[in-house]
């Protein structure tokens, strides 16, 4: 017994041996990295035009080649969430990136800002999605990221309209899991429930778990974002909750009176990153518009026709009312491919001989 204790831990110093020699190598390699991203820096602040650092469809293609290159035993999300903060690290050498999202902290907005920029850029919380769209179009941030729709509640009709009077383009989007959970101050319980607040969004989301599990006199409070009601609980009285994240509970030191409380356990929100330009392509690319059709009959058939002439693939189309108009209406269309691909162009030309409003919101790479 004692022989074979020792053999064993004889082994395990020369695993532990190992380990350590590989994690040198490893630290080695990401160091070489980051001195590569320097040079390429210093030969982009040589260059006589305005040059971004952050190049989007550069970053989809490292992700992409990772997955596709990763045998294992680590899987795919684990893989590229490693990479993207190493990505996030080396581009913080060559600039600091400041990130607008809908706060405050704790929210699921900020959730996906650093799903998709890592951890290595600041996040910046703003008020409002107006807001949002504001700070970057002035320049005192470099991206915002805004929600576009829940895979169960649709879209989120602020963020459409604000498309109609923003210059911003799209430069990416996230796709994320929503798990939503209701929040109290570390000494109320779920019987003491007076009084819930949230986003009117994860009310909708959360709506018939609620009715089963909350006191019926329990009155429902819609603030500008989960994140904010999580703030106002950490302050408020007995008896109030809040449905946010569980980051929120973390950041605010409230209890989780119940996880995963939305009534679709595939629950999920998509974000779109803006900017002042889009992305070059990516090789696996989605593209947003907005058109409206004049007023006569067939005008929403003739704005489609040129999608299916060129057999372009639609993803979403959505109708929002234009605001210039009395009973006019703008679609928001998603569809695959690049806004430089022959196919597209030619689809474009069409479109805008056809289209009364024809407004391209950019083209990035599809959210892996």
């Amino acid at each position: 017994m004692i022989s074979e204790c020792g053999d064993t831990e004889t082994q395990l110093q020369e695993i532990r041996a190992r380990i350590d020699s590989i994690d040198d190598e490893i630290l080695m390699l990401i160091s070489q990295r980051a001195e590569v991203a320097k040079q390429v820096a210093k030969l982009k602040r040589g260059l006589a035009q305005d040059t971004s650092f952050y190049r989007p469809e550069r970053e989809a293609q490292i992700l992409r080649r990772i997955k596709t290159k990763n045998v294992g035993p680590l899987d795919a999300a684990t893989v590229t969430r490693l990479f993207r903060e190493i990505i996030s690290a080396c581009l913080k050498l060559e600039q600091s990136l400041r990130i607008a999202f809908l706060g405050p902290d704790g929210t699921f907005t900020q959730a996906a800002a650093l799903k998709h920029f890592g951890h290595s850029v600041t996040t910046v919380p703003l008020a409002t999605i107006a807001d949002v769209f504001r700070d970057v179009e002035s320049g005192s941030c470099n991206y915002g990221v805004v929600p576009i729709e829940n895979s169960t509640e649709g879209v989120i009709t602020h963020t459409l309209d604000m498309f109609l009077r923003s210059p911003l383009q799209i430069c990416g989007e996230v796709s994320l899991r929503i798990h939503q959970h209701l929040l109290a101050a570390p000494n109320t319980e779920l019987g003491q429930i007076k009084r819930i607040y949230s986003h009117p969004q994860s009310f909708a989301q959360c709506r018939d778990w609620l009715n089963q599990h909350t006191p019926s006199q329990a009155m429902r409070l819609s603030l500008g974002s989960n994140g904010e009601a999580a703030k106002l609980v950490k302050d408020g009285i007995l008896g109030d909750a809040a449905i946010a994240s569980e980051i929120a509970a973390e950041l605010y030191g409230l209890k989780i009176l119940a996880k995963n409380i939305e009534d679709e356990p595939s629950n999920t929100t998509r974000f779109l990153v803006i900017g002042v330009c889009d992305s070059l392509p990516s090789g696996k690319d989605k593209t947003s518009l907005l058109m409206a059709c004049r007023n006569q009959s067939g005008g929403l058939h003739g704005l489609l026709t040129p999608f299916a002439q060129q057999g372009i693939s639609m993803t979403r189309i959505e109708s929002r009312p234009s605001r210039l108009n009395l009973w006019e209406y703008v679609f928001f269309v998603d569809f695959e491919g690049h806004r430089n691909d022959s196919k597209i162009l030619l689809a474009f030309t069409e479109l805008q001989q056809r289209a009364s409003f024809f407004k391209v919101l950019g083209s990035y790479p599809i959210a892996g």
